[in-house]
């Protein structure tokens, strides 16, 4: 064992009960009072795991917490059902205040805490709750600060704020409508893969709100059980499956005075997803894709219920959506679009940025130009850019080596910066000539990640390699494939805290490989639609090429002991590779896997393999059911039962289709377990299982 043994044994329990070293780490940030205060979530500490709301004041770099949650009495842990479903979207695990919304003229902030909504002046700290329907759910506070729109058991409902001494008025502004319908909510599909957590925006006048009306009655209804207590009602959801219906999601404007008008937003009826509504300033912009995702349209509403086109984007496989984009400025439409070599930031549809930018989100336009973050040569790092608008060339705000973000508004910047040799992530506050940060409180995990860096084989696929500490550079090691290997994300970073569990197994004797294969972000528009029509053999095969790569390199990584683990698209990418390549997998672990993919949602899995009822083949090529007679190495399948995203059906049908064709396989069944396994002593002992497993199928020394 590599690293002092006390530490590492003891990783799992702190990267659990740390949330995977999240909590007191400064998250949500915001800048308000022209650019003076930087409001932003963080714990008092790197293991308590409740949130509470801060200020940093800019001029003298003095920090303050304006709300202290855990003071505020009351069952924190009292959800509502919509928002258990946005924090499992957002894959949210702690507490107390997680989400917060600000007044653009006023030093206000509002947040929901166990149904209730809260009101406080952020300069002077005075807190109050606020006289409305409970649940609250997603309170917003209008720009002039004189109004809260929040949602309550499906309706949308605004409480106008009494001021001197007068009461506050709450009200309903959407109809009772069925069962089906929701006023102000985000769809699933639209917060799972789109990005969009939200159902309502205000106008910038505080005068009139854009909604979402959404119907469900269409989208097939399943079912999530709790086997482990049979006499609980099983939770009926409504799951979008690929070819199946959407929901029906309408636009509907609301003046405060009174009267509505619906937008119609579908273009020719083309239009089925609602991206984005932006409505910073002047009308408000609406953002549409079409159910093939290769059109992606700009619309602007004046008064009118039918709008104008600002911009159609078109692809041959699928348009992305960006963060940040679209963003009206000053007449000009600033949109991110994929060109044959690049991402390039667009303004008005002609490209403004060069190769090897390849722009990964629109921060903010302001008159010193467009602030985005990009990666440059190197797909491993992200990088802060200015991209100025005299038209001088990009100045790049970032220098070290990492994943650098930013937020910014009215002169004052934040930087968030994060490398692979600290784990402790900077921000850098910037306004003017003046530099402040702000504390990071997260826990230190010992541990070190310590990642080597590979460029493999002919598609020079970014990998990180881990080897145990204490190796002598000569000792024959198994090998440890630990890939998510999926389209739309991307593992090998140059940051540190994300590859801890990698540098954990390293350190139990592991060599421990880490590829981002075609597909995955930051080397171009090309090298991720590689994927299209086909999410197993390219991925499988980036992964067996960087492996032979890694041991041409680096002659001591033993290829007869080879294991696999992953969750998500990694647990599909798992067992995968212990089907169709028995004779270079010698076991996997498959944690949360899609095994047919018609049983996933209509937005992600219709992007990379279209409708099943035009290119069922597709499915055909991608699916696992179908290479379970060829399974004769361990697989470990791990799946939550209460899980909502990927359900546990995946898991059971590959499960009885192996014991139909004799397959001998372990399943392990998490009770009351999501998608992203908060409970922190079902976190700790997944990793040491895991490890177990591979231990006794590599190493022959399980229970060690």
């Amino acid at each position: 064992m590599g690293a002092d043994s006390t530490a590492v044994l003891g990783f799992p329990l702190a990267y659990a009960k740390t949330q995977r070293f999240s909590l007191g780490v400064p998250r949500s940030l915001s800048i308000i009072d022209d650019g003076a205060t930087v409001l932003f979530l963080r714990s008092v500490n790197g293991t308590t795991a409740t949130l509470g709301l801060w200020a940093l004041d800019v001029d003298s770099g003095t920090e303050r917490l304006i709300v202290d949650a855990a003071t505020l009495g009351g069952d924190q842990d009292e959800l509502s059902a919509e928002e258990k479903a946005r924090r499992e979207r957002a894959r949210e695990s702690a507490g107390g205040i997680v989400r917060y919304a600000v007044a653009q003229e006023l030093p206000l902030a509002t947040f929901v805490l166990a149904g209730s909504i809260y009101l406080v002046n952020i300069s002077s700290g005075e807190l109050r709750s606020v006289d409305s329907a409970e649940p609250a759910f997603d309170a917003r506070l209008c720009p002039s600060g004189t109004a809260i729109a929040y949602v309550s058991n499906n309706q949308l409902r605004v409480t106008t704020l009494g001021s001197d001494g007068q009461p506050d008025r709450d009200a309903a502004i959407s109809p009772t409508e069925a069962d089906t319908v929701s006023w102000g909510l985000a769809e699933f599909v639209a917060g799972e893969e789109m990005g969009r957590t939200r159902g309502f925006w205000w106008s910038p006048d505080s005068d009139e709100l854009i909604a979402c009306r959404v119907d469900v009655e269409a989208v097939p209804v399943w079912h999530i059980a709790d086997p482990a207590n049979p006499s609980v009602t099983p939770t009926e959801i409504r799951y979008p499956r690929a070819g199946s219906p959407n929901a029906d999601v309408e636009l509907h404007r609301f003046a405060l005075s009174g009267g509505s008008q619906q937008l119609s937003w579908a273009i020719e009826g083309s239009d089925e997803y609602l991206a984005d509504v932006v409505w910073n300033s002047g009308d408000p912009i609406v953002v549409t894709q079409s159910r093939d995702q290769r059109t992606t349209s700009v619309l602007q509403f004046a008064d009118s219920a039918t709008p104008t086109v600002l911009r159609s984007i078109t692809d041959a496989h699928w348009t992305e959506l960006h963060p940040g984009a679209p963003r009206l400025h000053d007449g000009s439409l600033y949109t991110i679009e994929d060109l044959p070599d690049r991402r390039a930031l667009c303004i008005d549809g002609n490209p403004v940025t060069e190769k090897p930018l390849q722009v990964r989100s629109l921060v903010s336009v302001d008159e010193q130009g467009a602030l985005i973050t990009a990666s440059l040569e190197d797909p491993t790092e992200i990088h802060v850019v200015l991209i100025p608008a005299d038209g001088w060339s990009p100045e790049t705000l970032t220098t070290t080596p990492g994943v650098h973000s930013a937020t910014a508004a009215a002169g004052t910047m934040v930087i968030a910066s994060t490398d692979p040799t600290s784990p402790i992530t900077t921000y850098e506050v910037r306004r003017a000539e003046e530099t402040r940060t702000i504390r990071n409180l997260c826990e230190d995990p010992w541990l070190r990640a310590e990642p080597i860096f590979l460029s493999l084989g002919s598609r020079h696929l970014s990998s990180a390699l881990f080897l145990p500490s204490d190796h002598d550079g000569e000792s024959a090691l198994p090998v440890l494939l630990d890939p998510y290997g999926g389209p739309h994300a991307q593992r090998v970073l140059k940051s540190h805290n994300p590859h801890l569990v990698s540098r954990w197994f390293a350190e139990q004797g592991y060599a421990v490989l880490v590829t981002d294969g075609r597909g995955t972000p930051g080397r171009g528009p090309a090298f991720e639609r590689m994927v299209w029509g086909d999410l197993a053999a390219p991925v499988l095969e980036d992964q067996l090429d960087a492996l032979d790569a890694a041991a041409a390199m680096y002659p001591f990584l033993d290829l007869g002991r080879v294991g696999i683990r992953g969750w998500s698209f990694g647990g599909y990418l798992a067992a995968l590779a212990a089907m169709r390549a028995p004779e270079r997998i010698h076991a996997a672990i498959a944690g949360a896997p899609v095994t047919d993919w018609q049983l996933y949602d209509t937005h992600y899995t219709e992007r990379y393999l279209g409708h099943p009822d035009q290119h069922p083949e597709h499915y055909e090529r991608s699916g696992l059911l179908q290479d379970v007679h060829s399974l004769d190495r361990p697989l470990l399948l791990i799946h939550g039962l209460a899980d909502d995203n990927v359900v546990a059906a995946h898991t059971l049908q590959l499960s009885s289709a192996l014991l139909a064709h004799g397959r001998p396989h372990r399943v392990l069944p998490l009770s009351g377990v999501t998608h992203m396994t908060p409970q922190a002593v079902v976190a700790q002992n997944l990793l040491l299982l895991q490890l177990d497993f591979l231990n006794e199928h590599l190493t022959g020394s399980a229970n060690a």
